[in-house]
C-alpha cells in the first residue's frame, strides 16, 4: 500500500477517490455500532443483573469500550486488517498517522501471494482509512463487551481491567485477520459477512471459557437474579437492535444495494426471531417473558449476521425461525442435561445467545447464499451456497471449518490469557466483597432510594415526623461510606 496521501482539493477535502455519500453512511453507521455499546449494552447490562450488581456490569462495558479503542489505534486495526506478519496476524502497528489515515481504505492493506501461488484479492471501498479504523473499532469492541455478558456479578475488575486489552491484541485479533484482513480463511472463500464467526462466536466461546476459569456467581445469586429495571432493559435492548442497521449495513462500506439487503434482513430476522422465542416460552412455561424475547431478538441478529448481504429475505426468515429455536432448545433443555454447561456459570447465556446463534448462521450461510449477492460483496468469485449448486456444498465445509478455528483458537487464547493474569491477582472477588456488590468494588450504588441502603440519621433530627409536615425530608447517611445525603 502507498501510504503517501493522496492529492487532495484544498477547499473541499475530497481525494478523487473519495465517494462521500459511502463515507456518510460509514460514518453514520459506525456510530450507530457504537451506540449499541455505549450506551445500549451499558443500560443493558446495568438493567438486567441485581441492583447490587448494577454500577460493576455498566463499568465493565464503559471500560471496555474505551480500552479496546486505545489498543486498536496502537497496534489492533494493523494486527487484524494490516500487511501480513504471519498467516494469523498482520503487522501490529499504529494507525495515527494523517498520511495513513487519510488513504483510501483497503482491504487487505497489501496483496500477497498465498501458499498455492495466488495474489489475495483486495476490497478498496471509496473512503479513507481513518472511517474503516473507526468503524472495526466499534466492531472489536462490541465483541468484548458481548463477552463481558458471561463474567458479570463476580469477576475481579482489576482482572477485567488487565484481560480486556489482551484479549483484543491476542485472541480478536486473530480472528479478524484469519476471516476478513486477507488471512488463510479469507483466502480459502469462509463467508462471515459481519461478524456471525469473528464477533459472536468468539465472544459466546471466550465467554464460556471465561466464565469457567474465573468461577461461579455465589450461591444466591445464581438461585435469584432478577433485573432491577425492566424497562430500561428494554431501552437497552432497543438501542441494540435499531443500531444493528449499521452493524450489518455499515459491511459493504458502501451505500449500496447490499446494504439494503442487509439492513432488511437484519430486521426480519431479528423479528421473527422474538416471535419464535416468545411463543415457546409461551407453549413450554405458560407465559411470556420479558427477558426471553430479548434473547430471542438477539439471537435473531446474531444468527442473521454471518449472511446478512448475502441471502435472500425469505432466507433471512428461515435464519429468524431457527435463531429463534435452536438456541431457546440449547438454553432452555440442554444446558440443564449437559455437565460441561453447567461447570460454567455463564451469567447472561452469551454462550446460546451468541455462539450458538452465531455459529448456526455461518453454517445456514453456507447453504443460502446467493450467488449474485455474493458476486456483489465478496471478493471470492464463485462463492455461493449449497443449496445453489456447482460445488456448494463445499461452501458448507468451509463454514464448519472456519468455525472450528475461531472455536479451538478462543478457547486457548482465553485460557493462557487468564491463567497469565491469575498469577498476578485473583479472577474472582473474594466472597465477601460478592455478598455486597457495587458498594464494595466501586464505593458507589445505581440508585439512592429512601428505605434502600440509606440509614436514617437520629443524631441530626430529632423529630422527622415534624420535619415532614414541615415540608423537609431528613437526612441519610449512606451506610457503607458515611456520606450525608439530605432528599
Amino acid at each position: 500500500m502507498n501510504n503517501t496521501a493522496p492529492p487532495v482539493d484544498m477547499a473541499t477535502g475530497t481525494p478523487p477517490w473519495l465517494n462521500t455519500g459511502d463515507n456518510s453512511w460509514q460514518i453514520t453507521a459506525s456510530t450507530l455500532v457504537g451506540l449499541q455499546s455505549m450506551p445500549g449494552l451499558v443500560i443493558l447490562y446495568a438493567s438486567i443483573v441485581k441492583k447490587k450488581w448494577a454500577v460493576n456490569s455498566a463499568f465493565m462495558a464503559l471500560y471496555a469500550f474505551a480500552a479496546v479503542l486505545i489498543c486498536w489505534v496502537l497496534v489492533g486495526y494493523r494486527m487484524a486488517f494490516g500487511d501480513q506478519l504471519i498467516p494469523l496476524w498482520g503487522k501490529g502497528i499504529p494507525a495515527l498517522e494523517q498520511s495513513y489515515l487519510i488513504d483510501r481504505a483497503n482491504i487487505p492493506e497489501s496483496g500477497h501471494v498465498s501458499h498455492d501461488g495466488r495474489v489475495t484479492p483486495r476490497i478498496e471501498p471509496n473512503i479513507p482509512m481513518a472511517s474503516l479504523v473507526y468503524f472495526q473499532f466499534t466492531f472489536a469492541a462490541i465483541t468484548v463487551i458481548l463477552l463481558a455478558g458471561s463474567v458479570l456479578a463476580r469477576m475481579n475488575i482489576k482482572a477485567w481491567m488487565a484481560f480486556v486489552p489482551l484479549w483484543v491484541i491476542f485472541s480478536y485479533t486473530v480472528g479478524a485477520y484469519t476471516i476478513w484482513g486477507g488471512g488463510f480463511l479469507f483466502q480459502w472463500g469462509v463467508i462471515d459477512y459481519s461478524g456471525g464467526f469473528v464477533i459472536h462466536l468468539s465472544s459466546g466461546i471466550s465467554g464460556l471459557t471465561a466464565a469457567y476459569w474465573v468461577g461461579p456467581r455465589i450461591k444466591s445469586d445464581r438461585e435469584r437474579f432478577p433485573p432491577n429495571n425492566v424497562l430500561l432493559m428494554l431501552a437497552g435492548a432497543g438501542m441494540l437492535w435499531m443500531g444493528w442497521s449499521g452493524f450489518n449495513g455499515g459491511a459493504p462500506h458502501s451505500a449500496n444495494v447490499v446494504a439494503s439487503i442487509a439492513v432488511l434482513n437484519t430486521n426480519v430476522s431479528a423479528a421473527t426471531s422474538l416471535l419464535v422465542w416468545t411463543i415457546l416460552d409461551v407453549f413450554y412455561f405458560g407465559k411470556p417473558s420479558v427477558i426471553g424475547a430479548i434473547q430471542g431478538m438477539m439471537t435473531g441478529l446474531a444468527c442473521v449476521t454471518p449472511g446478512a448481504g448475502v441471502v435472500q429475505t425469505w432466507a433471512a426468515i428461515i435464519m429468524g425461525v431457527m435463531g429463534g429455536s435452536i438456541p431457546w432448545v440449547s438454553m432452555m433443555i440442554l444446558h440443564k442435561k449437559l455437565s460441561f454447561l453447567q461447570k460454567a456459570d455463564d451469567t447472561l447465556g452469551v454462550f446460546h445467545t451468541h455462539a450458538v446463534a452465531g455459529m448456526m448462521g455461518g453454517l445456514l450461510t453456507g447453504l443460502l447464499a446467493e450467488p449474485t449477492l455474493c458476486e456483489l460483496y465478496l471478493p471470492i468469485p464463485d462463492s455461493r451456497g449449497a443449496f445453489y449448486g456447482k460445488n456448494g456444498g463445499v461452501q458448507f465445509l468451509k463454514q464448519l471449518a472456519g468455525a472450528m478455528f475461531i472455536i479451538g483458537w478462543n478457547i486457548v487464547s482465553t485460557t493462557i490469557i487468564l491463567l497469565f493474569i491469575r498469577l498476578f491477582m485473583p479472577l474472582r472477588m473474594p466472597d465477601e466483597e460478592l455478598m455486597i456488590g457495587d458498594d464494595a468494588v466501586h464505593g458507589e450504588e445505581a440508585y439512592a432510594l429512601w428505605g434502600d441502603g440509606e440509614k436514617f440519621d437520629p443524631r441530626r433530627h430529632g423529630n422527622a415526623a415534624a420535619n415532614v409536615e414541615e415540608g423537609t425530608s431528613p437526612p441519610y447517611i449512606n451506610g457503607a461510606r458515611g456520606v450525608t445525603i439530605t432528599l
